[in-house]
């Protein structure tokens, strides 16, 4: 069996109402002041509205409805006794609290109804006194119903703004942390991809050539990839000290670094054969193209020869860029086999360890240009291809 839950310990702020009224009222009995100077009920009868109106006033706010409608009865008994104005201000103070602490609906619904007993009452006494000194009965009623009944709804307005700008600000604040967490996971991800894409071609090189100036009892080959380590140990050092000058760069006094393009394709090419690449390249030319796609198809060209550096098979390589439908299509084939040839481990292995970053890298880098990326096998080549959209692209 449900029970009632349980009333709330009142307010210390009703409280001090409560007692105050009723000692007020109290005062007001003791010294003869009524509201009135007769009634159908001694002076005395008025102590039972005073109290009954006290006690309600420990429940305005946790059980404003019910305070309102025991309050108006004990506010109509009042009126049979000489009357007494504490009980009247009380009352005022309950239709006041039923609108602000009670329910939406009963805030909607007290003003109206409150307004239209007070013309009731108005239209009532006008009709029953033929005297316009009735109107005075319309306007106390108002005084003690309706003026109350619409400060509470004023203030409960108000109230239900602030909470809503309030509800606002926290919202607002959190959809700002979000979109600066997603900044730095987004800046994360490019300068992950940017140090990747630098770094990944030269430490591969410089792995697959320490591996044959070990493997290999030759004075000259071994002096030859000990001077390929350091070709690529230097570059490798310089573009480094690129991405950390970008990081650490506040924007004064300093010139922006300066992105790769296509026209360094040609030396990126030269480095793969100098790494022992049969790189052709075909494709250059046809004029300018926006930085943010140059940037995508040299780091893609450069990831796919890195990867071919690595775990190709003997034989040539192939570079193409073609602009077809408003689009720079790139395409990089290579040998697909197992890995091995002079640089190789011997056992069909990869040349040098690989994270698995870079399809991932140059997905992402397609993507946020709009454009589409696919790598894999067919038949005897691995191929990467990717279309990267010309018009309309936004700024990595």
């Amino acid at each position: 069996m449900a029970t009632a839950p349980p009333i709330p310990r009142p307010n210390r702020f009703d409280v001090s109402i409560a007692v105050g009224g009723l000692l007020g009222g109290v005062t007001m009995w003791a010294l003869g002041l009524y509201t009135s100077g007769s009634g159908l009920l001694p002076a005395d009868w008025g102590l039972v509205p005073l109290v009954v109106m006290a006690a309600l006033e420990l429940l305005r706010r946790s059980r404003p409805s019910f305070a309102l409608v025991v309050g108006t009865l004990a506010l109509t008994f009042d009126m049979l006794t000489p009357g007494n104005a504490a009980t009247i201000i009380m009352y005022t103070d309950l239709a006041y609290a039923a609108v602000l602490y009670g329910t939406p609906a009963a805030a909607r619904r007290i003003p109206v109804t409150t307004g239209l007993a007070t013309v009731a009452i108005t239209l009532g006494f006008l009709v029953w006194w033929r005297d316009p000194q009735a109107l005075f009965v319309g306007l106390g009623a108002a005084i003690v119903s309706f003026g109350p009944a619409a400060t509470g709804a004023l203030v409960r307005d108000h109230r239900d703004a602030a909470e809503a700008a309030r509800l606002r600000a926290e919202q607002t604040a959190l959809l700002a942390e979000m979109d600066r967490s997603q900044a730095v996971t987004a800046e994360r991800a490019r300068v992950a991809r940017e140090l990747h894409d630098m770094v990944a071609n030269h430490l591969s090189a410089i792995a697959i050539h320490s591996t044959a100036a070990l493997s290999l009892d030759d004075p000259a080959t071994s002096k030859d990839a000990l001077a390929v380590i350091r070709e690529n140990s230097v570059a490798g050092l310089a573009e480094m000290r690129r991405l950390i000058g970008i990081l650490r760069d506040s924007g004064a006094g300093t010139e922006p670094a300066v992105a790769p393009t296509l026209d360094g394709l040609t030396a990126l090419v030269e480095g793969a054969r100098t790494n022992g690449l049969d790189v052709t390249l075909a494709g250059l030319g046809g004029g300018p193209l926006p930085a943010p796609v140059e940037l995508a198809a040299y780091r893609i060209v450069q990831e796919s020869l890195t990867n071919a550096l690595k775990h190709a098979a003997p034989g040539p390589v192939r570079v193409s860029l073609a602009r077809r439908d408003g689009a720079l299509e790139v395409a990089v084939s290579s040998p697909y086999g197992a890995a091995g040839g002079e640089h190789g481990d011997g056992d069909g292995g990869p040349r040098a360890p690989g994270s698995g970053a870079g399809l991932v890298g140059m997905r992402e880098r397609a993507t946020l240009l709009g454009g589409t990326f696919a790598a894999g096998a067919r038949g005897a080549q691995w191929t990467v291809h990717a279309t990267l959209p010309l018009a309309d692209t936004p700024p990595e």
